[in-house]
């Protein structure tokens, strides 16, 4: 047995958080109903949701040596993830997040610091991680590992990408991903040029694209998956919103810990769905991720629709 289920590269963030009854028009004021300060990023909390799910996981990624950064890592060893992989970059600036949740939906608003950190590579110890995990994730602030790892011969894990946008190197990925998992808002990038079809035309071009499994994810919608050409939604439980914030994170971390334990793939999917819907129960992205069995009782009720 491998040392790890999931080994997660890419971003952490510190998040502020602001919780408002109702989001504001542009240049007016609203009180704040309560306010905090969490870890974020996508490979930061898809790793704590892997820990909290019971999964064995590495996490390599780059924080400034600051208080921000010292921060980040405090809160991940809070939700029992590993942080001997994370690099402290000497007079580096660990990236922010301003986030406003609505009260009222869960929704959230994000302006996010665009890192100015040094990119991660693939070095000896990256690689001796890669070769003792299950599975690699990778978060869109990694798309361009994907021509670096395609060179890799002889790489037994199996590779997630979460994908946000369309971004350099993402054909690269494209070829390499045995799960290609991006959001229905991908679908709309003008460089698929396919933004006027309707979703289940869309799912299938963008499948002949790809080299491994597609899934879409889409929200209060749940998720999209294609068996022997048969496209499947999975509708998403009724949850008790407060915020929606690192939901898909969530998705992704639960997806490839899913895989990690053999789960076929509309079961993985299923888990899926419920880890990302039950985290929406508390503020701050994280404080909500169920655990195993809860994830899995979720998931056995949830709807499946052919479309």
């Amino acid at each position: 047995m491998k040392p790890y289920d999931v080994l997660v590269i890419g971003r952490s963030c510190l998040d502020y958080i602001a919780v408002v009854s109702q989001f504001p028009g542009e240049n007016r004021k609203t009180p704040l109903e309560s306010r905090m300060i969490e870890g974020g990023g996508q490979g930061g909390t898809a790793s704590c949701a892997v820990t909290k799910l019971g999964g064995r996981v590495a996490y390599v990624g780059k924080l400034g040596n600051d208080p921000e950064g010292r921060l980040c890592r405090e809160r991940l060893e809070f939700f029992g993830v590993p942080t001997q992989f994370l690099e402290d970059i000497p007079g580096g600036v660990t990236p922010v997040a301003y986030i406003i949740i609505t009260q009222k939906t869960g929704a959230r608003t994000i302006c996010y610091e665009r890192s100015a950190l040094p990119k991660i590579i693939i070095d000896e110890r990256v690689n001796q991680l890669i070769d003792h995990s299950n599975v690699i994730l990778l978060d869109p602030e990694t798309t361009y590992l994907g021509n670096i790892l395609a060179q890799r011969k002889n790489r037994q894990s199996l590779i997630v990408y979460d994908c946000e946008s369309w971004r350099n190197g993402i054909e690269g990925i494209m070829k390499i991903a045995d799960y290609f998992i991006p959001s229905a808002d991908f679908l709309q990038s003008p460089e698929l040029a396919f933004e006027d079809l309707p979703l289940p035309q869309q799912f299938k071009r963008l499948e002949r694209m790809i080299k491994g499994r597609l899934i879409v994810t889409d929200g209060e919608k749940g998720a999209y998956y294609s068996v022997n050409g048969r496209i499947n939604q999975v509708k998403a439980p009724t949850v008790a919103v407060l915020d929606t914030l690192g939901a898909g994170d969530v998705f992704h971390g639960a997806f490839a810990l899913a895989v990690s334990r053999g789960l076929e793939l509309p079961q993985a999917v299923k888990l899926s769905v419920a880890a990302a819907s039950l985290s929406c129960r508390d503020y701050g992205g994280r404080r909500g991720i169920p655990n195993w069995d809860e994830a899995m009782e979720t998931s056995r009720i949830l709807e499946v629709i052919r479309l």
